[in-house]
């Protein structure tokens, strides 16, 4: 049991390692939204990135005075204060995810392994609905662009969804591997005490 056990607390714990980095990546980069403006009004194709802290173009909503933001704008702000929330919360909460993934792999407690287990994928549920909610709040804010520039101006600015985004999405998929190889190492753990109290 040994050297597999170890192998699989080993794994979780680069995942967790790997999850962590690219969360704090995501969060920490403004690459989560690309915008390539090609109106007539612009001389030269404007490239503008956007990341959870804005994003810099008067243009498009949310950029400007807040005094003069319709409701829904106010809304969306609003959802964009969540998701702002959310993701760095994740980001934390993996922290103390990862400590406890140590103590309990050293003290090789099924129980304890278990709970970080349920804690790791959590965490993932909080970084999944962070990323959900910047893709709706992106989709709102370009029908809000739509509404304030007009769909024939609207047809010359290209978006898409920038690597800091992708790397969320790998930052998710790595807290569910985590947490299912903790799974994994408690079951291990349960088979090997079973194996003991087993009569000869």
């Amino acid at each position: 049991m040994g050297l597999g056990f170890g192998a699989v607390v080993l794994g979780a714990g680069l995942s967790a390692i790997l999850s962590f980095s690219f969360l704090a990546l995501a969060i920490g980069t403004e690459y989560w939204y690309i915008i390539e403006d090609k109106r007539t009004n612009h001389t030269d194709p404007q490239h503008v990135h956007s990341g959870l802290w804005g994003v810099e173009n008067d243009e498009l909503p949310f950029t400007g005075d807040p005094s003069r933001f319709t409701e829904s704008e106010r809304q969306m702000q609003d959802l964009h204060y969540v998701i702002a929330v959310l993701l760095p919360l994740s980001l934390v909460l993996l922290v103390s995810g990862g400590i406890c993934g140590m103590a309990s792999s050293l003290a090789q407690s099924r129980l304890l392994l278990m709970g970080t287990a349920s804690y790791f994928l959590l965490c993932s549920l909080l970084t999944l609905s962070g990323v959900s909610l910047y893709i709706n709040y992106s989709q709102k804010a370009l029908e809000e662009a739509e509404v304030r520039i007009g769909l024939e101006q609207m047809a010359m600015v290209h978006t898409s969804f920038g690597w800091s985004m992708g790397l969320a999405w790998l930052s998710f998929i790595l807290e569910v591997i985590t947490g299912l190889l903790l799974l994994l190492a408690a079951w291990m753990m349960q088979l090997t005490e079973q194996e003991t109290v087993a009569p000869i």
